[in-house]
């Protein structure tokens, strides 16, 4: 079955970084394209990052653009996302996610605070 376990996350201080990594299993990871996702408290889960499937093709939300970057490991089955200059407004539950796949991971919890 399709499994996607999200870590990396925790407590950072404003400016400082984290890298979440996403373990994919169940399906043919290298043939799709991956997302990542967060959502706030009280509010919607939103598109944050989102990556071809050979890796050679990313977008991103403009809240994060220039200070996130997203890659993969198809070999590993593998999704990461480097997160600096982090700001208090990116605390979120962060999941990654394959398009087309009606499937998510738990979720890893990101908190950006003194």
């Amino acid at each position: 079955q399709v499994q996607l376990v999200e870590s990396g996350g925790g407590l950072v201080q404003p400016g400082g970084s984290l890298r979440l990594s996403c373990a994919a299993s169940g399906f043919t990871f290298r043939m799709y394209v991956m997302s990542w996702y967060r959502q706030a408290p009280g509010k919607e889960r939103e598109l944050v990052a989102q990556i071809g499937s050979a890796g050679g093709s990313t977008t991103y939300a403009n809240s994060v653009k220039g200070r996130f970057s997203i890659s993969r490991d198809n070999a590993k089955n593998r999704l990461y996302l480097q997160m600096n200059s982090l700001r208090p407004e990116d605390t979120a539950v962060y999941y990654c996610k394959p398009n087309s796949l009606p499937y998510w991971g738990q979720g890893t919890q990101v908190t950006v605070s003194y």
